[in-house]
């Protein structure tokens, strides 16, 4: 079962292998493979090898969306709630329309023109797509493909051949500065204020608030220890740890969110003895139901919404508050690695992408500084 190579064009190889055909003698195997020849030649020796296991599945069968499926199937390192997007984008824009293709006949050309069906039609009833949801499901085929590139089932990643639709730049979604104050006085004793001003205090993201005890909190230093997150999914509530290392931070509180939570935590304290649920300990959730049990993410969000109309305030998500405490930091003229390490964003990169429009307000302020300095 040794095979043979064949050159088809400059950088396609045709594999020749006889194999056992389920007890009916032998049959003969065909089976394409684009890359060098040494592509090919590791290609036929992994076929030889799962001929002779009786584990061979001829990989010109094996379509897009069989294999897309299959990939899923398994967690490959996804955290909960991007698997459960993954699988979504897979189901609703990829398998739709490449899925009949057999996965070693999928081209550049194919991809080319999914991207436009789904920018022109690919939405619910035939509306289009944004260029932001096609570079998403872009994406889930571009991990996947680079899975069969590993596992040898294809020899290149056709999706890495064509780039995914430019998403315009849009200006993060925050509370200008002489909204702040507003929202924080329509906040006074609800219980929605002190997890604002904490979110605004140091720029954590929702579920990082929510999944935060209080052996992470030592108000006598004034600092916070962000060492992981909670997520919801459809399956429940999960704690996870930071997206990445730099996501595992320790936090610097101002004097007002060392404040609030002095205040919140009394109230917590005589809520829990009020419902026979003991003194708060280290594992306690600093925010919790009335029972003591998680906040679903998506509730949190829901009840901000709720609050925000009814109080006629900026229409801003309560992720926006987030990006608010990123952008007073800028405004305040701090560094951008120091802003990256604050909000726990894996890289310095991340951080000037997002906030461009804001580093580029304090450049201009910048060069104003030296132009009056110059001309003294």
């Amino acid at each position: 079962m040794r095979g043979s190579i064949i050159r088809r064009g400059k950088n396609s190889w045709r594999i020749k292998l006889d194999v056992p055909n389920a007890g009916a003698g032998r049959k003969t195997v065909y089976v394409t493979v684009r890359g060098t020849k040494k592509d090919a030649d590791r290609e036929r020796i992994r076929l030889a090898a799962s001929a002779h296991d009786g584990t061979l599945v001829e990989p010109s069968r094996i379509t897009v969306a069989d294999y897309l499926r299959s990939w899923l199937s398994g967690a490959h390192g996804l955290a909960r709630k991007t698997h459960e997007r993954y699988l979504q984008l897979a189901n609703a824009q990829v398998i739709p329309h490449l899925g009949h293709l057999a996965l070693q006949a999928l081209r550049p050309a194919h991809i080319d023109r999914w991207h436009s069906v789904l920018l022109t039609s690919g939405g619910k009833d035939g509306r289009p797509l944004s260029p932001r949801t096609v570079g998403h499901a872009h994406r889930v085929l571009h991990r996947a493909l680079e899975r069969a590139v590993k596992s040898e089932l294809v020899a290149r990643n056709v999706a890495h051949a064509i780039e995914p639709p430019k998403v315009e730049d849009v200006e993060v979604e925050s509370l200008k500065a002489d909204q702040i104050a507003p929202v924080l006085e329509a906040l006074k004793d609800h219980w929605l204020e002190p997890i604002a001003v904490l979110a605004l205090s140091i720029g954590a993201r929702r579920g990082e608030v929510l999944g935060l005890p209080w052996e992470c909190v030592d108000l006598s230093a004034a600092t916070i220890r962000i060492e992981r997150s909670l997520e919801q999914t459809k399956a429940g509530l999960y704690f996870k740890p930071p997206k990445s290392k730099r996501g595992r931070r320790t936090v610097a509180l101002p004097p007002i969110a060392v404040e609030t939570l002095q205040t919140h935590r009394r109230r917590q304290l005589e809520q829990r003895l009020a419902f026979g649920l003991g003194k708060p300990d280290e594992e306690t959730l600093v925010f919790s139901s009335v029972d003591g049990s998680p906040i679903p993410p998506n509730n949190l969000s829901r009840d901000w919404r709720r609050f925000v109309r009814a109080k006629k305030l900026p229409p801003v998500s309560f992720h926006a508050l987030r990006h608010s405490h990123a952008s007073a930091l800028i405004a305040s003229g701090i560094d951008p690695a120091t802003v990256s390490r604050r909000i726990g964003h894996a890289n310095v990169s991340t951080t000037l992408n997002i906030y461009s429009h804001q580093f580029a307000e304090t450049d201009a302020a910048a060069a104003k500084a030296i132009e009056a300095t110059l001309k003294r």
